[in-house]
């Protein structure tokens, strides 16, 4: 169950929350990552994705076999480790936020505002502050991993402590943070998005494909994927923006 619903049988702990969203980050990013990788690199070109332009890479087949051929098969997993770490404490740092804020604002707000009509809505809100306070957690991996990511050959960081060093060197702290700010601009309407489009279509769900009103594994797994589907779509020029911020200083190694 995905936000509070003071009519849930099985009351669910702070501990339950975040073992779900650890264990649901490892998986995704396990089966995930190489395609994470594709869509770094397509976004770190500057260069359109056509033949004859001088690109490096002009499709996905065309990517996968040039990162294959000049790096071997495992740079499809690189940065897994950070991105591992990157999931494990977003996916916690979100579900257990989410949870605590739902909570909360189902007693604050008027009932008829929280009937299944209007769920969406604050749902969208409270995934939205969920997501600004994970990434806030998260910055420094995801920084670490896009770095990690978009090095090509020769590499400039040889494992996750050389780049750690090598990155404080460039501006300390601050470096671990850049693009922050429009992460942040991303991740409220992105993550509200999820968790709105989320609770919207399990609405829609339990009356048609539900004989007890209930939202089983599968119908959970596909309302997830319409919510992360929708919700991408909407947001995707704003992850461009931040994963371009995220390597300045950083453009020798792409």
């Amino acid at each position: 169950m995905v936000g509070f619903d003071p009519n849930q049988r099985r009351k669910l702990t702070p501990f339950d929350h975040a073992a779900a969203g650890a264990v649901s980050g490892v998986i995704t990013r396990s089966v995930a990552q190489p395609l994470d990788v594709l869509k770094i690199r397509f976004q770190l070109q500057v260069e359109p994705l056509k033949f004859g332009t001088g690109s490096k890479y002009t499709g996905v087949a065309q990517a996968v076999g040039k990162i294959y051929q000049e790096e071997g098969l495992f740079a499809l997993w690189k940065g897994h480790v950070a991105a591992q770490g990157l999931s494990v404490i977003f996916g916690i740092s979100q579900f257990v936020s989410f949870e605590f804020l739902t909570k909360n604002t189902y007693y604050l707000l008027p009932e008829n505002l929280t009937q299944p009509l209007y769920k969406p809505v604050y749902h969208f809100f409270c995934g939205g502050i969920a997501g600004c306070v994970s990434t806030c957690v998260s910055q420094p991996i995801d920084v670490l991993r896009t770095r990690l990511v978009s090095q090509g050959e020769p590499k400039v960081y040889t494992g996750i402590r050389h780049a750690v060093g090598m990155m404080y060197q460039e501006a300390g702290v601050r470096t671990f943070y850049k693009g922050l700010t429009p992460t942040l601009i991303q991740l409220f309407p992105y993550n509200g998005l999820q968790f709105g489009f989320y609770s919207f279509f399990k609405t829609l769900w339990k009356p048609v494909m539900s004989k007890k009103n209930e939202i089983g594994a599968i119908g959970s797994g596909i309302c997830g994927s319409g919510a992360g589907l929708c919700s991408k779509i909407i947001i995707y020029p704003l992850d461009l923006i931040k994963k371009r911020l995220q390597v300045i200083g950083f453009e020798e190694a792409q």
